[in-house]
């Protein structure tokens, strides 16, 4: 969850808490990041968070999104 009396924006948050899954391999390389609408309901976050998270986890260079298919987890070996 993501903490409502963090001074840290929502979506950093969420952008932070997806990379530790990365990190420990939950989220494992070329594999699909969670649809937008689970991570919205897993989260407790609006689409708009979720977005600017992937976004900024993209800008990290952690995962690629290709329109239409998905976005997903970069095989960084």
């Amino acid at each position: 969850m993501v903490d409502e009396m963090s001074p840290v924006a929502f979506y950093v948050q969420l952008a932070d808490l997806l990379t530790k899954e990365i990190d420990a391999g939950r989220l494992r390389p070329r594999q699909p990041l969670p649809s937008e609408s689970h991570l919205q309901q897993e989260y407790g976050v609006s689409r708009g968070t979720v977005r600017a998270a992937i976004r900024l986890l993209r800008e990290r260079g952690l995962v690629v999104t290709f329109t239409g298919r998905g976005t997903y987890v970069v095989d960084r070996s």
